[in-house]
């Protein structure tokens, strides 16, 4: 295996495209058609699945957390782990959403959710019946927060009597879980809505890609590769020395996955509803292989550091949450910048997109994660973590 050092720029490099790739999207969200340099354009299209690479590589990183100290001996100090979420997650998202509530101009859209439902991470199960709405993109911030909730609390559960057998039926359970969820609301929501004329691709965000319960297959997928690498450390010794053709089975995986959703808001028939139901586990799969190819002996994302990726994916959860804001802020701002050129005008966003977030991690979330470490201040570089 490599050592920790290449492992960890293998995995900051797929952080850093994961949010390079949301931003993209986010991009073109408010823009439209023709907003994008053509090559940008076909990735916008599919800048969405960023968002499951970041739970991919959450469900790794918070699975080996919890798992790591069962091969000791010993048992997970829970309170520790919540402590450490606490203070990893709360401190910037508290500060933007209260820019979203006071800060005039801030909100992308007109309407903001009842605060109770950003502050209990609610808001993905609780979506009004038509959207857009405001600070929308949390979504999968609460679908993270139920998962630091829960895993915890199943992880403790199964490592009373742990069973290889157990843990795998517990992991096909969730996936199958998943696709029958989907495919209950693909036969009884967006079908009949569909054969009715009407507009479905809120119900599509609302009840497929928005809600917890069925979008848990990236997480468990991270935590998969978790539990082979700590416990069946031979199986993971063989992935190991197969990093070139676990990003070849990646790309095919995450191709055939794109293939399958390139038209999830046009039809609930054919091949697009084949991509409602079995897309994402077949997109996470994928996702899971480039992971554990980042990680490996020959892989190419292992072998190779791309400078500039270690800030980008430190920086990865404060863009994340200021992006949008941001985009729409500078075209009020600067109302004579669409009249610019398209690249020019990208890189005016996301050159303000990094000063915010550069802002926001040094004033709020560096200090918090370094009192949360019982360490002073101090204006040196820090790891991106989970």
């Amino acid at each position: 295996m490599n050592n920790s050092a290449s492992r960890a720029h293998g995995l900051d490099t797929l952080r850093s495209l994961a949010i390079l790739a949301v931003l993209v999207f986010h991009f073109s969200d408010f823009d439209g058609e023709n907003a994008l340099p053509g090559w940008m354009d076909h990735i916008a299209q599919f800048g969405w699945m960023g968002v499951d690479l970041f739970f991919v590589l959450s469900g790794y990183l918070i699975g080996s957390q919890l798992l790591k100290p069962y091969t000791r001996g010993e048992a997970s100090d829970l309170w520790e782990f919540y402590r450490n979420r606490i203070y990893r997650i709360l401190p910037a998202y508290l500060v933007v959403l209260a820019a979203y509530y006071w800060i005039p101009k801030w909100p992308e859209f007109d309407g903001m959710a009842r605060p109770w439902k950003y502050l209990t991470f609610t808001l993905n199960l609780l979506l009004p019946a038509s959207g857009p709405i405001t600070f929308s993109h949390v979504w999968s911030l609460c679908v993270e927060e139920h998962f630091y909730l829960l895993l915890p609390l199943l992880v403790a559960v199964m490592m009373r009597k742990p069973s290889l057998r157990k843990t795998v039926a517990l992991i096909v359970g969730i996936v199958l879980f998943g696709v029958c969820v989907r495919s209950y609301f693909l036969v009884h929501t967006l079908r009949p809505a569909d054969r009715a004329g009407d507009s479905w691709g809120w119900l599509y965000m609302t009840h497929i890609y928005y809600p917890t319960y069925s979008r848990l297959d990236g997480l468990v997928a991270g935590v998969a590769l978790a539990v082979i690498r700590l416990f069946r450390p031979a199986w993971w010794q063989r992935m190991a020395r197969r990093g070139h053709a676990l990003t070849l089975v990646a790309f095919a995986l995450v191709a055939l996955a794109a293939w399958l959703t390139y038209r999830r808001y046009e039809s609930a028939t054919g091949v697009a509803a084949a991509g409602d139901v079995i897309g994402f586990p077949m997109l996470s799969l994928g996702l899971g292989c480039l992971v554990a190819s980042a990680m490996s002996n020959n892989g190419l994302l292992s072998r190779w550091k791309i400078p500039g990726t270690q800030l980008i994916a430190t920086l990865a959860y404060a863009l994340y949450l200021t992006s949008k804001a941001l985009i729409h802020v500078v075209d009020l701002c600067f109302p004579h910048l669409a009249e610019t050129s398209r690249t020019g005008r990208i890189g005016v966003y996301a050159a303000f997109c990094l000063v915010t977030a550069g802002a926001l991690h040094l004033c709020v979330e560096r200090p918090f994660l370094l009192l949360r470490d019982g360490k002073r201040f101090v204006a040196a570089p820090e790891k991106a973590e989970a």
